[in-house]
């Protein structure tokens, strides 16, 4: 029998991804599930509108926001991270798809460029930073995957999880997938939970 599968289709800069993390790595394992981590950027042709062009009033409630999650999820997070907006996300999101082809931890080396982004006010898409983040959690193997440009399979499955997701339907992240149904946000993580159960 094949263990059910959750895709998980999010930016790399995502604070709401960074939250959501140790709770869907969690939940994955406590279910038995394949977690398949599928980084995107913004999802324009959905509705997804980057932060930085979204009214004033918008951006300071998702600070406000910011401030509450992590202070009821006891994680660290700096609601000005020196590095955000990111120069790119490209170089980080396909290291990820890297990772992950490997079959070495992606979910660990993930969760620490965005561990490093949010609360260590690193540089992810600087490619020496993603080499020491890669050398700690995965090891010599992991940081022979950090490239820039990144090799064209990875280039090819980042754009084909942008095709994917505009397919279906998915329009911000972190957006979690299971048997097709959407679970859009880390505070819906509860309910991709219940469906696992059921």
């Amino acid at each position: 029998m094949q263990p059910p599968e959750i895709l998980a289709f999010f930016g790399i800069s995502s604070p709401w991804a960074y939250f959501g993390a140790p709770r869907l790595y969690e939940i994955a394992r406590r279910h038995g599930a394949k977690l398949v981590l599928r980084p995107i950027r913004v999802i324009e042709a959905n509705g997804g509108i980057p932060l930085r062009t979204r009214a004033q009033a918008r951006q300071d409630y998702h600070a406000l926001e910011l401030d509450r999650w992590r202070k009821f999820l006891g994680m660290p997070l700096q609601l000005v991270p020196k590095f955000y907006p990111c120069r790119t996300i490209e170089t980080a999101a396909q290291a990820v798809i890297a990772v992950q082809e490997a079959g070495l931890d992606a979910q660990g080396f993930c969760f620490a460029v965005q561990r490093a982004l949010w609360a260590e006010d690193r540089d992810i898409a600087d490619l020496d930073t993603l080499r020491a983040i890669a050398c700690a959690t995965v090891g010599e193997a992991g940081v022979a995957l950090m490239r820039d440009p990144a090799l064209p399979q990875h280039v090819a499955a980042w754009n084909a999880n942008l095709a994917e997701a505009e397919s279906r339907k998915i329009f911000g992240t972190p957006t979690y997938v299971f048997r097709d149904e959407l679970f859009w946000g880390q505070d819906r993580l509860d309910f991709l939970d219940r469906a696992l159960s059921a």
